[in-house]
C-alpha cells in the first residue's frame, strides 16, 4: 500500500486467494491443471503444425482454425502459468500492473474467439450454401480483413474494460478472491463508484455476445434450410461432418460464457465463478483440438499420413 494525497492508500499490490481454502488438494490440482496445460499447448500447436504443412489443409476454414489454436494457446498461458504458481507458491502476489496486464490481455483473446466462433460460423455458411462460389467468395484477402476484425475488436473492448478499471481507486482490502485477474474479483476490491465501470463492461459484453450468437444462429438456420433441401444422403452426411465439430465448440464456449453472466457477484458465489473460469480459461483450450481432431475427417487422415510417412521414410 501507498498512500494518496490524502489519508487514503492505494493497492500497489493484489493478493490472489486461488484455492487456499482447500490446501491438502493444491498438489493434486497442480498436476491436474498442469497436465492439462501441457495437453492444451501440445495439441493446438499440433493443429497448427498440420494445418501448415499439409496443402490440402490450406482453405479458409483450417485457416480460422489454425487461429482459434492459437487463440487458445494464447488465452491458456495468460492465466495458468500464474494458476500452477498459485497452488504451490506462498507467496500468492501478482503487481497492480501485472494484474491489469493479465486482466487486459485475457479478455481480449476471450472477445476476439468469440468473434474468431462468428467469423467460422460464416464460413461454414457460404461453404455449404454456396458451394461453387466459395473460393471466390472467402478469399484470402477477406479471410485476412476478417481475421484482423476479430483482433482488432478483442483488443479495443478489451482496452476500454482495462481504462474502466484504471478509473476505479483500490485503498481497501488487496485480497482478490481469485486465481487471476478476473473482472468481478478486481471490482469487489475497489473501494470507489463501480456502476459506470460495471455499465461498460455490461454494454460491450452483452453487445459482443449477442452479435456473435446472432451471426451463429443466422449462419446455421441458412446451413439448417439448405441441408433439408439436399436430395442424397451422403452430401447431408459430409455437410453434417464440416459443421459438427464448430457446433461442438460454440456450444461449450458459449455455454460457458452465459453461465457466468447468471452467476450473481456475491461471497456465496466465488467457488462457482472460480470453477466455471478454470473450465472457460484452462478446459476450453484443452478440447477445442480434441473436438476437431477427433470428429474431423480431415485432419485425421492428415494426421494418419503424416504418421505413416515418418514411420516409413529411410532413417538415416
Amino acid at each position: 500500500m501507498v498512500l494518496n494525497g490524502g489519508n487514503q492508500s492505494s493497492v500497489t499490490i493484489f493478493i490472489l486467494s486461488g484455492f487456499s481454502e482447500y490446501p491438502r488438494l493444491q498438489v493434486p490440482i497442480f498436476l491436474v491443471f498442469l497436465t492439462i496445460y501441457t495437453v492444451t499447448l501440445v495439441g493446438n500447436l499440433g493443429i497448427t503444425v498440420i494445418i501448415r504443412t499439409s496443402p490440402k489443409l490450406h482453405t479458409p476454414m483450417y485457416f480460422f482454425l489454425s487461429h482459434l489454436s492459437f487463440l487458445d494457446i494464447c488465452s491458456s498461458s495468460v492465466f495458468t502459468p500464474k494458476l500452477l504458481g498459485v497452488l504451490v507458491v506462498e507467496d500468492r502476489v501478482i503487481s497492480f500492473k501485472g494484474c491489469m496486464a493479465q486482466f487486459f490481455f485475457g479478455c481480449a483473446f476471450v472477445i476476439t474467439e468469440m468473434s474468431m466462433l462468428a467469423v467460422m460460423a460464416y464460413d461454414r455458411f457460404v461453404a455449404v450454401c454456396n458451394p461453387l462460389l466459395y473460393t471466390v467468395a472467402m478469399s484470402p484477402k477477406l479471410c485476412s480483413f476478417l481475421v484482423a476484425g476479430t483482433y482488432t475488436w478483442g483488443g479495443m473492448c478489451s482496452l476500454t474494460f482495462t481504462c474502466s478499471l484504471l478509473g476505479l481507486s483500490f485503498c481497501g482490502s488487496n485480497v482478490i478472491h481469485h486465481f487471476g485477474c478476473e473482472y468481478s474479483a478486481i471490482i469487489s476490491t475497489s473501494c470507489s463508484d463501480i456502476h459506470f465501470s460495471q455499465l461498460t463492461c455490461f454494454i460491450i459484453s452483452t453487445l459482443s455476445e449477442v452479435c456473435s450468437l446472432l451471426i451463429i444462429l443466422a449462419s446455421y438456420v441458412f446451413i439448417a434450410v439448405t441441408i433439408i433441401k439436399m436430395p442424397s444422403a451422403g452430401g447431408l452426411r459430409k455437410t453434417f461432418s464440416t459443421c459438427a465439430s464448430h457446433l461442438t465448440t460454440i456450444t461449450i464456449f458459449h455455454g460457458t460464457v452465459l453461465f457466468l453472466y447468471c452467476v450473481p457477484n456475491s461471497k456465496s458465489s466465488w467457488l462457482l465463478v472460480k470453477v466455471a473460469t478454470v473450465f472457460f480459461t484452462v478446459m476450453i483450450p484443452m478440447l477445442n483440438p480434441l473436438i476437431y481432431s477427433l470428429r474431423n475427417k480431415d485432419v485425421k487422415e492428415t494426421v494418419r499420413s503424416l504418421i505413416t510417412m515418418k514411420l516409413l521414410s529411410p532413417s538415416i
